[in-house]
């Protein structure tokens, strides 16, 4: 292949070659010497926030679990609370329902004993006046009988000796 046929910027002189070769050089000596570490040590300070960041992202993640086992336990706490509060809650309810119902029959029992009672008081207030009222009945027909049968002396006189006669029977 013949290289004079080719344009100029294809086949570079030695010349030009030596200038291209030698701003490379200065070009790359400046970079090497302040690009180069300015640019590994944004790499490096970017790859330490990276680093830091996962690190961190990590620690937050592990909290997190933490703080979810501490809710659930908590969760599971209240329940348990719930459930008790719930159990007591049943047990009062139930004694006082019991209580309730024992002060009940006790009252009924009460009220049962002095309707008796008062029963009983009435009844023997009926028989003591139905006992005087029949005495009083007694002795105001026994009167009317003893005016009708002892009008006369004889009759007074009989009643008299039988009234003795039994006396001294007995």
């Amino acid at each position: 292949m013949d290289f004079t046929q080719l344009p100029a910027i294809l086949t570079p002189d030695l010349g030009l070659l030596f200038w291209m070769l030698l701003a490379f050089l200065v070009v790359f000596g400046i970079l090497a010497k302040y690009g180069f570490p300015a640019i590994t040590n944004m790499v490096d300070e970017r790859s330490r926030y990276i680093d830091e960041s996962l690190r961190k992202a990590h620690e937050a993640q592990e909290r997190l679990a933490n703080i979810e086992k501490e809710g659930e336990s908590i969760l599971q706490e209240a329940r348990e609370k719930q459930a008790q509060i719930l159990k007591e809650a049943a047990e009062t309810r139930d004694a006082i329902v019991e209580q309730a119902q024992q002060k009940a029959r006790s009252e009924g029992a009460r009220l049962l004993d002095e309707a008796r009672t008062a029963i009983e008081q009435e009844k023997k207030a009926a028989i003591a006046d139905i006992r005087q009222q029949v005495a009083t009945l007694s002795v105001d027909i026994a009167e009317k009988v003893l005016r009708k049968n002892l009008k006369d002396d004889k009759s007074q006189m009989d009643l008299i000796d039988r009234m003795l006669d039994k006396v001294s029977v007995n």
